[in-house]
């Protein structure tokens, strides 16, 4: 996935005034925190999730519809109604733990200190989004309006959400963007005739064809390309982000090695040129610079590059290695690394070997 503005559309005189967001994919990371419920739950079943069905399925889809597939699916001995009532308090528990994807505080706190009005639009139960969201400190009091499909006639792909979010905010629909990570999304903000933003979630790349842009990560989102006020938090060409933490990782020689949970557990959105510290052997820091991008070379998955910014480093095989992620530089995709990149790279190491000096980021360590 790329930035595609200049294609698909987005260089426009619209006049963007008022943002809606989808809630599950987009701004929080829904589908990690809930990871293992539906195999919990099949297990009483004496049903055993079936993967493939699992990456095909639902996302954007209402929660009756989902909960019809999966009965059908696996034959369960339940109603839809009946799975719902069963699974819900499982998912509940979880949604506490559920952790913002990169980029969704930082670009709700932007929104709305500049004054730009924003909707919350989610195919969830109006008490469901409720719950995910209580424990992110001033969400719901940001949002202007807070929509689920159970307040509208219909929900995603009919334009039914973004439609009655922009009428209850006084926005007429044109003035709007969406950010959405689905396919049912994009097409619902279509349906509607609103600009949209897609981030898409695992499965969900042909949404990218329907959407004005197509970006990787809500940390690669410029406002300034719809009319709305730029970000102002780049710190000499890097960005602060709420930590990302990696365990899962070791050295093995003079590389670094990954085990399948370290990339399993990294959020679809968490794509690019990333600096921070890596703790080896619980007691020694050091500075470290991190790629991380999709590798489509067999089963999807992501690739993590990582380089050690310190200067003549002493580690030894098998070390385990715990990382965490404390600024942003850009999207770097790098296939290969020929001459041009590996000058690039080391002045990435230059803008983060500076960063991690300063205080802002060295309090991390």
């Amino acid at each position: 996935m790329s930035f595609c503005c200049e294609f698909n559309g987005c260089n426009n005189e619209t006049n963007i005034l008022a943002v809606i967001f989808d809630l599950d994919g987009t701004l929080l990371d829904t589908e990690r925190a809930t990871r293992g419920v539906m195999n919990e739950f099949l297990g009483k079943y004496g049903k055993k999730m079936d993967r493939e069905k699992e990456e095909k399925k639902r996302l954007g889809m209402t929660q009756k519809d989902s909960a019809a597939i999966i009965v059908k699916n696996y034959q369960l001995p339940l109603t839809p109604d009946q799975f719902i009532a069963e699974i819900t308090p499982l998912y509940r528990e979880r949604w506490r733990d559920t952790k913002a994807l990169p980029g969704a505080n930082r670009i709700i706190k932007h929104l709305v200190k500049n004054g730009v009005p924003i909707a919350l639009a989610s195919n969830s139960l109006r008490e469901y989004i409720d719950a995910k969201i209580l424990q992110h400190q001033g969400w719901k009091e940001s949002f202007s309006v807070i929509l689920g499909n159970d307040q509208v006639k219909c929900g995603k792909p009919a334009p039914d959400l973004f439609e009655e979010a922009a009428k209850k905010m006084g926005v007429d629909a044109v003035n709007c963007l969406v950010i959405e990570d689905s396919l049912v999304g994009v097409k619902a903000a279509n349906a509607a005739k609103m600009k949209v933003v897609a981030v898409p979630s695992k499965g969900e790349s042909d949404c990218s064809r329907l959407a004005n842009v197509t970006l990787n990560s809500l940390l690669e989102f410029q406002p300034e390309l719809w009319g709305l006020p730029p970000f102002d938090d780049w710190v000499d060409n890097t960005l602060p982000i709420d930590p990302i933490h990696l365990s899962g990782l070791y050295v093995t020689g003079s590389l670094l090695g990954t085990t399948e949970n370290a990339t399993f557990t990294i959020p679809d959105q968490v794509i690019g040129l990333y600096f921070g510290w890596a703790k080896v052997d619980s007691n020694r820091n050091f500075k470290i610079l991190v790629n991380i991008n999709l590798d489509f070379s067999g089963v999807s998955h992501k690739k993590i590059d990582l380089w050690l910014i310190d200067t003549n480093t002493d580690l030894t095989s098998d070390q385990k290695m715990e990382i965490s992620l404390i600024g942003y530089i850009r999207a770097w995709d790098n296939k290969k690394l020929g001459s041009m990149e590996m000058e690039k790279l080391e002045e990435y190491k230059s803008i983060a070997r500076a960063s991690l000096d300063l205080q802002s980021f060295s309090s991390f360590c």
